[in-house]
Order: structure tokens, then sequence, then C-alpha cells
């Protein structure tokens, strides 16, 4: 995967995985439509991961901020991974009180193990 570039959002792989696809977020999503460049990257994401049978792993604990747009897109992104059969782990860090009220608000997505929520 290559890194993505939308705005002040970086979404940076780690090539250096081969258990996981490893997706780092810096910046901020502040754009009102993010999916016009995540979904994309996303979806290609997805398929790789589906592919190579492996998760993938989002790291948000560097990110400075999200806004409800991303956090619809991120909710819309659960899904079809679920559907997908990729599971997800999404990392963050409970220490920002952003971060911590935005995933507690993700948590009920955490019904199976498609889906794990780990705070650093």
């Amino acid at each position: 995967m290559n890194n993505l570039i939308a705005g002040d959002l970086t979404l940076a792989s780690q090539p250096q995985r081969v258990d996981a696809i490893e997706l780092v977020w810096t910046g901020k999503s502040n754009d009102l439509y993010p999916g016009k460049h995540l979904t994309p990257y996303l979806q290609a994401a997805l398929s790789e991961a589906a592919e190579r049978l492996v998760p993938i792993e989002m790291y948000f604990d560097r990110l400075d901020h999200f806004n409800s747009s991303t956090i619809t897109l991120l909710i819309q992104f659960i899904q079809e991974a679920r559907q997908r059969g990729v599971r997800l782990v999404m990392v963050y860090n409970q220490a920002v009180k952003w971060q911590k009220m935005s995933f507690n608000a993700l948590r009920v997505f955490t019904k199976d193990a498609w889906l794990e929520l780990r705070s650093v």
C-alpha cells in the first residue's frame, strides 16, 4: 500500500508488516466529505487484507483531530470489513479526551471478533 495525503491528513502504510496491513493516521481529518479520498484508499486496503488473509491495524493515537464525517466513514468501514471477513484493530490514545470519547462510542461495534479497540 502507498501512503495517502488528503489535505491535513496522512495515512502512512507500514510495508514491513507481513502479518497485518498497518495504517498510521496523523494530522487532522477535517474534510466535510472524507470519503472522496479515504474510501478508495480504504477499499484497496480491504481488498489487500482479504487477499492476504491478514487484519488491518489502524493507529489513531498520533492523530490530532477527526470530525463527525470521519466517524461516519469509519462506521461504514467497520461494517464493510465485517461483511468482507477482514478483522480490524483500531488503536487510540485514551489519555486524549476526544479520542477516548470517540472510540468509546465505537465500542457498540465490538460485539464479535471482527473489531478490536485498543488503547495505548
